[in-house]
């Protein structure tokens, strides 16, 4: 929460997704910007501080969440203020650069067209009876960096890149120092083209820490393209999803599936999920499930891999579990998984043992002993150390002799993956517990490697560089 003398800025965060949403408000009414889908979060917040939301602003048509702008906007009665030059298919308030508007005698909202993100991107400069508070930002100026370019395609990057650096820069020169920056991405989010831990930021800040400030036109485009790394499969879906407009979301209960039922959806070859963490999955858990535990971002990396509209089982050990990893696919539009179970994978088994397996793990110092013919604990030889990071970890240093498959693409590469034992790691062990999950329902024999990975150099892994 931002508190300032007539208006005060809440931040409501989805951090699985990476991103923020904003109510700013006066007491009496509040406007809205950027919305997840799940609004109920955003109505009970309103509700809590006694305010009307009066507006709802989308700074871009969204490509990493379904929004919930529309469906927000019609509940409250609302405006809802959209892109005039966005083609949407819903009826909203067109808003261009150099608009404003009159949320409350204390509120008043600037729209400032910010392309970069988007062509059509739009920032809103929040300003109160004394002046400018700070600006809503989008995908535009982040924390210590912009929103990334290439997600319209990579034809259009280089010119992105030269209007979202020219866009930084207008923002900058419109406001004092002093005034905040809300963006929408940065979180982590893969909207953004770097990332930052900083919990807030002012223009003042940026000037000192943003790319987009620092460096000259060519030099910034040159960084922000050399920096982009793959994103999300599912993104392809949200644009067009946003541009009709989502209704309100539907998180009632889903199916219920039966020992038997879960058998054949695992024989079928569908993508049955068990939600718990990775600890309780290696230690015992149905075969041929598939490790994407609500303790990391499930979402993005089930969303991403799953085939879209393919069905999805969920298996927690408890109704909230399901819950909650339902909100968050709804977030992405996977909006109803096929079915659930709750419980213990001896309850999943129908208590037939022979269905269980568990997952061997090491760290790396175990690996380390391994590669030199002195495994301990009994763990098998290392035939082939798979890492399932991104490329652009990858190529900062990556352990010699590893081959590199991102997460994202083992589905489909599995055939390349060559034979033998095979040990997997990531950068902290969430990735890996998913690789190793789908090729141990591929039949091959895995180790996962539960470790972080800044520790293999200490445990005496050689670390090299580049492709």
């Amino acid at each position: 929460m931002s508190a300032v003398t007539d208006v005060t800025v809440e931040v409501v965060q989805t951090s699985s997704l990476g991103d923020r949403s904003y109510l700013a408000h006066d007491g009496q009414v509040a406007v809205v910007i950027d919305p997840q889908r799940d609004i109920d979060r955003i109505l009970a917040l309103a509700g809590s501080l006694g305010v009307r939301i009066t507006h709802v602003a989308e700074t871009h048509l969204h490509n990493d969440y379904v929004s919930g702008g529309l469906a927000l906007a019609k509940l409250t009665g609302a405006a809802y203020l959209v892109a005039t030059d966005d083609h949407v298919g819903f009826d909203r308030r067109a808003v261009t650069d150099g608009d404003e508007l009159t949320v409350s005698p204390r509120m008043r909202l600037r729209v400032v067209a910010t392309p970069g993100h988007t062509f059509h991107h739009l920032s809103y400069i929040l300003d109160e009876t004394a002046g400018p508070l700070g600006v809503f930002s989008g995908g535009s100026l982040l924390f210590g960096t912009t929103g990334r370019t290439d997600l319209l395609g990579k034809q259009h990057a280089h010119t992105l890149a030269e209007h979202q650096h020219a866009s930084a820069r207008r923002l900058a020169d419109l406001l004092p120092d002093g005034a905040q920056v809300w963006p929408t991405h940065g979180f982590g989010s893969f909207c953004s083209a770097t990332q930052s831990d900083a919990p807030e930021s002012t223009i003042g800040r940026e000037r000192t820490a943003n790319p987009a400030l620092r460096l000259e036109t060519d030099d910034f485009v040159q960084q922000t393209l050399a920096g982009l790394d793959a994103y999300p499969a599912y993104y392809a879906h949200m644009g067009a999803r946003n541009s009709t407009g989502a209704d309100l979301i539907d998180l009632t209960p889903i199916a219920v599936a039966d020992p038997a039922e879960l058998a054949q959806r695992i024989a079928d070859g569908e993508w049955v999920v068990d939600l718990r963490s990775r600890k309780a999955f290696t230690h015992r858990h149905l075969t041929g499930t598939l490790s994407f535990g609500l303790d990391g971002p499930m979402s993005t990396w089930l969303g991403w891999m799953a085939p879209w509209g393919a069905p999805i089982t969920l298996l927690g050990d408890n109704d909230q579990q399901i819950a909650d990893a339902q909100r968050e696919l709804a977030r992405i539009g996977i909006d109803r998984p096929a079915t659930h179970a709750t419980g213990s994978p001896d309850q999943w088994s129908g208590g037939d043992d022979t269905r269980l397996t568990e997952l061997t793990t090491a760290a790396f110092t175990d690996l380390a002993a391994a590669r030199t013919g002195t495994s301990p604990h009994g763990l098998p030889r290392v035939d082939v150390l798979l890492d399932v990071r991104m490329t652009n970890e990858w190529r900062a240093g990556h352990i010699d002799g590893a081959i590199h498959i991102p997460l994202p693409d083992l589905p489909h590469r599995l055939a390349d993956v060559p034979a033998g034992t095979v040990w997997v790691h990531c950068g902290s062990g969430y990735r890996a517990a998913a690789a190793t999950s789908l090729l141990q329902r591929a039949g091959r024999q895995v180790v996962h490697i539960d470790d972080a990975y800044p520790t293999a150099a200490g445990a005496g892994l050689p670390i090299v560089a580049g492709h």
